[in-house]
């Protein structure tokens, strides 16, 4: 295993919208094999066609794009092992299921839905709610070990759906290596003889997953702790194929838990809880359910992704803030962490707006654009880039930008007049009509100038620059809120300054 190239894979089923624990495995696959120059590969593991949704395998494709996270294989982009859809490659696993039947390790069973119901209810007790098909029932139902050798092929002959079962062993104690969790130990006899290959010939998970590995010669596979469950499956199907010299190595990685920690993170809490669950945006076409993302919440990309690395790994120091070559070049499997990590939205943001804090003006006025056009207002570039420069330290999000600076583009249309009019007076009312008037005589219409113009006439007039600023800001504004009251001033200019300096003079006069 040593010495072959690092290939590592995220095989998804295209059942709906990405959970982040699902573009966290991703990211964990992408970090492990670009650190170790190998392969990252997307698998559509499709073969369940009853939960297929459409626009799901799209949905996935966008969210890696949005991510920066593109598989260097994958149905779009083709490769040495093509096709990379389950669906797609159909015909090659019968071959290998009947291959573990003729070795004694599978079997045909030819139990009808009725006969499967008919059995669970039968043998449900309290102690054993849902009785599983295994060692202990498999000889009462209709299968090759119940049937004579005769009473198969006379079914098969005549094309009697049946589908193909593992023959778990029934008490056998059985280790892996995990490379999180160290040493696990199963006993196989808890657990029942899954189905490898169904009646419409097409193979369950268990058998593509070890099928497909083995082909597209995967050296390590990372999946969520839900699967450990099926690892004994999985691991008796790579050692009964003659590929057991070739098996990955395993990773289950933590869960993401809700906030309080009690039970696996799902959408339905963050329904509940008011935040995403999902990367992006989704609306399941069956039902019309509509499930936000944190893309369109207004998530950068590169936030997203260290907020996901943070969860469940660190590096061993009290570092943060990666970016996506940093996590590269740093990321260490064993400094996964066993237990489950809480999702904590408040630091989700918190890892938001440092990159928003970071990222330069005009990349957030690109970014921003969307909301201004939508809104109907029109601005110059260089413009929005200035207001987003003055706004952009208060913002978690960059429709946050909106908020935070609106005044910069439509004038207020009302006035927090109960925080001035009880202290205004005639001669706050002169100040600011003179002031507007000595406005052409400022040398440069910036910040600094202003300030020191206003300044020099307060002083003149006797009157405290605290009295004075107040007003002026909620002139400019409509209340008590924005970046500093001579920044704004400056980026609206000295027309739109003189205006609503008017405006607000009346108002407060009134």
């Amino acid at each position: 295993m040593d010495n072959k190239k690092v290939r590592v894979r995220f095989a998804p089923s295209p059942t709906g919208g990405l959970h982040l624990g699902g573009v966290r495995t991703v990211l964990f696959n992408y970090l492990f094999a670009k650190q170790h120059k190998g392969d990252f590969i997307l698998r559509i593991e499709d073969t369940d066609q009853t939960r297929y949704v459409p626009g799901a395998e799209e949905y996935i494709n966008e969210t890696l794009r949005w991510c920066g996270l593109s598989p260097d294989e994958s149905p779009a982009a083709g490769g040495p092992y093509a096709p990379y859809r389950q669906s797609e490659r159909k015909p090659l696993y019968r071959q290998y299921a009947e291959q573990l039947v003729q070795s004694g390790h599978a079997y045909y069973a030819f139990d009808t839905p009725e006969e499967l119901e008919s059995m669970r209810e039968r043998l449900k007790t309290p102690e054993n709610p849902q009785p599983q098909y295994n060692h202990r029932i498999r000889e009462k139902m209709r299968n090759s070990f119940s049937l004579s050798e005769a009473e198969v092929k006379e079914l098969l002959a005549s094309n009697t759906p049946h589908v193909i079962r593992i023959k778990m062993p029934a008490d056998q104690e059985m280790t892996f290596t995990d490379m999180i969790r160290g040493e696990v130990t199963f006993n196989t006899g808890q657990v029942d003889d899954k189905v490898l290959l169904k009646a419409d010939g097409m193979p369950t998970y268990h058998l593509a997953v070890v099928v497909d590995d083995y082909l597209m010669k995967i050296t390590h596979a990372f999946r969520g702790e839900e699967w450990l469950p099926s690892a004994p499956v999985h691991i008796l199907l790579w050692k009964h194929l003659g590929w057991e010299a070739d098996m990955p190595q395993w990773a289950h990685l933590p869960l993401i838990l809700k906030p309080d920690g009690n039970g696996k993170l799902s959408k339905r809490d963050g329904d509940r809880l008011g935040f995403p669950v999902y990367a992006m945006n989704w609306t399941d076409p069956r039902s019309n359910e509509f499930t936000k993302g944190f893309r369109e919440l207004g998530f950068l990309p590169e936030a997203f992704i260290n907020m996901l690395a943070m969860l469940g790994w660190n590096d061993g120091t009290e570092q943060e803030i990666f970016s996506l070559e940093e996590l590269v070049n740093k990321f260490s499997i064993d400094r996964v962490h066993k237990a489950g990590a809480k999702f904590d939205f408040e630091k989700a943001k918190w890892f938001n707006h440092q990159y928003l804090h970071h990222k330069d003006n005009e990349s957030l006025a690109r970014l921003f654009a969307p909301v201004l056009e939508e809104k109907g207002v029109e601005a110059r570039p260089e413009y929005v880039a200035t207001v987003a420069g003055l706004v952009k330290e208060r913002c978690y999000f960059v429709n946050e930008i909106w908020d935070h600076g609106f005044f910069f583009f439509e004038a207020p249309a009302a006035y927090d007049e109960a925080a001035v009019k009880p202290k205004w007076n005639a001669d706050k009312a002169a100040f600011f009509t003179a002031w507007s008037e000595k406005l052409d005589d400022v040398s440069a219409f910036t910040a600094p100038e202003l300030e020191a113009s206003f300044k020099a006439l307060a002083a003149e007039k006797n009157i405290k620059m605290g009295e004075l600023q107040l007003p002026f800001r909620i002139m400019l504004t409509g209340g008590k809120f924005g970046p500093p009251v001579f920044d704004i001033a400056a980026t609206i200019g000295l027309t739109e300054t003189r205006t609503r300096i008017a405006k607000g003079v009346a108002a407060f006069n009134s």
